[in-house]
């Protein structure tokens, strides 16, 4: 008795969210949704920007700032770009925003669809090579300026570590072992966690170090925003470690950020190398 549901309910198959989705409705998968005839495509859609990660001694610090921009305007200033993808890992985008938020909300689905099916989690590896597959799909879209350049990183439970993937739009999966940055302030971003990081790093002070090298970006990347005191928006801040994945509240952040913002009173430039630790 099929209940009146259609095939692809009652088709066995792999525990793949996105194999199912697309057996039931391809139009709803972002990278199946049709192309653009036009090559102004990346310039019409809002762009997040700058994500950072770092690894502690006992995880991932990941950070990301506010602003969305769509060319030379500022779409949005409070734009979420770090999310929890399940109980032990983070992924951080940038990139064209509406997809990559989209991407971000199905990959969620899928690692919690996998977990229901097998009846476990998939390891981290497997995570960040699904993550890959989905990416490669979206290559059509990011040929035509709409690209999506996610940042992933997890506690892996099997080696008692924190790990870092970065991507190119090809899917292409890279491991990073100290730290990364993406979007258009990650150079700047990345030259800062240069000078601050340590190996072995607490995560008490790697989220000064993530809050730094942000406004680092901000600092010389218009299209990266920094915290907005008088609005009361900061950067979202995430940790995972042993006892998994979560984003700081707004109450633990804007300490910090107001002991970095003083600092920068004295020394607008920016801690030296090494002094970005203190207590906030």
């Amino acid at each position: 008795m099929t209940l009146g549901l259609p095939e692809p309910f009652h088709a066995a198959g792999s525990a793949s969210f996105v194999d199912f989705l697309g057996s039931l409705h391809p139009e709803r998968l972002p990278a199946r949704g049709g192309t653009m005839d036009h090559g102004g495509a990346g310039a019409i859609a809002p762009h997040g920007t700058t994500i950072v990660a770092l690894r502690t001694a006992e995880g991932v610090v990941m950070a990301g700032d506010r602003r969305a921009t769509m060319g030379n305007i500022i779409a949005q200033n409070d734009i979420e770009k770090v999310f929890p993808a399940d109980e032990f890992s983070l992924i951080g985008i940038a990139g064209t925003a509406g997809l990559a938020v989209e991407l971000v909300r199905i990959f969620q689905v899928e690692l919690e669809h996998y977990e229901k099916i097998e009846g476990l989690s998939l390891s981290l590896d497997g995570k960040a090579n699904r993550l890959a597959s989905m990416l490669r799909g979206n290559l059509g879209m990011a040929m035509q300026g709409l690209a999506v350049v996610p940042l992933f990183a997890g506690y892996d439970t099997a080696r008692g570590t924190g790990r870092i993937f970065s991507y190119d739009v090809t899917g292409g999966r890279y491991e990073e072992h100290d730290f990364y940055a993406v979007g258009s302030g990650s150079v700047f971003a990345r030259g800062s966690l240069k000078k601050l990081f340590s190996r072995g790093i607490s995560t008490h002070d790697a989220v000064n170090v993530a809050l730094e090298a942000l406004y680092d970006a901000a600092d010389d990347d218009s299209a990266t925003g920094g915290p907005d005191m008088a609005r009361g928006i900061y950067p979202v801040v995430a940790v995972v470690g042993p006892d998994g994945a979560r984003i700081l509240t707004d109450d633990e952040t804007a300490p910090r950020v107001q002991a970095m913002m003083q600092s920068r009173m004295s020394r607008p430039n920016g801690p030296l190398s090494g002094a970005a630790g203190g207590e906030a």
